[in-house]
């Protein structure tokens, strides 16, 4: 049975327990405000150590500035977890940002990753945010998740986080209510 909690520092070494690789069919790569398809056939790896390691003092960072981070467990195994960034985003500073998301490769399609998306979400809302300003990785897998969950492209693009992520689809989630 999958259960759910907020999290807290001391879980950032569970991190290394998400099985982040997949198979990637294609990806999306933006182009005048549309996506643009490129088929692929590839192996996406778990992470490298240095990957881990930069995941973990990402997740560290944002808690202890104030952001949050909500995930999934298989008993006492992490397989699924979220971060809401502590930092106000956009021209209106109504924005918080979806800084982290994995769902672990053998417990996707299961609802996880919806539930975590909501509770973050609603976290957001409760804290002031009109949205949820997402940097989601390219890949058709990820893109769709997030489009069935309500989120578009923005027009708006966070230059601190494209600069980061230029590849990345940015997207909005509007929190409604």
């Amino acid at each position: 049975m999958i259960t759910y909690q907020i999290l807290n520092q001391d879980h950032a070494k569970q991190l290394q327990e998400i099985d982040r690789s997949e198979y990637i069919d294609l990806i999306y790569e933006v182009s005048e405000q549309s996506l643009v398809e490129h088929k692929q056939d590839h192996e996406c790896a778990n992470w490298s150590q240095d990957q881990l390691e930069e995941m973990q003092d990402r997740y560290v960072y944002e808690l202890q500035h104030g952001g949050m981070a909500y995930g999934a467990f298989d008993g006492t195994r992490l397989v699924g977890f979220g971060v809401l960034a502590h930092q106000f985003r956009g021209k209106e500073q109504n924005q918080l940002q979806l800084d982290l998301m994995y769902v672990s490769r053998a417990y996707r399609r299961q609802g996880i990753g919806t539930r975590i998306l909501a509770f973050l979400s609603e976290e957001a809302r409760m804290r002031g945010a009109q949205s949820l300003y997402i940097s989601s990785t390219e890949t058709r897998s990820a893109v769709s998740f997030y489009q069935s969950q309500g989120s578009e492209m923005t027009g708006e693009v966070d230059e601190e986080l494209y600069t980061k992520e230029p590849k990345d689809i940015h997207m909005i989630k509007e929190l409604n209510g």
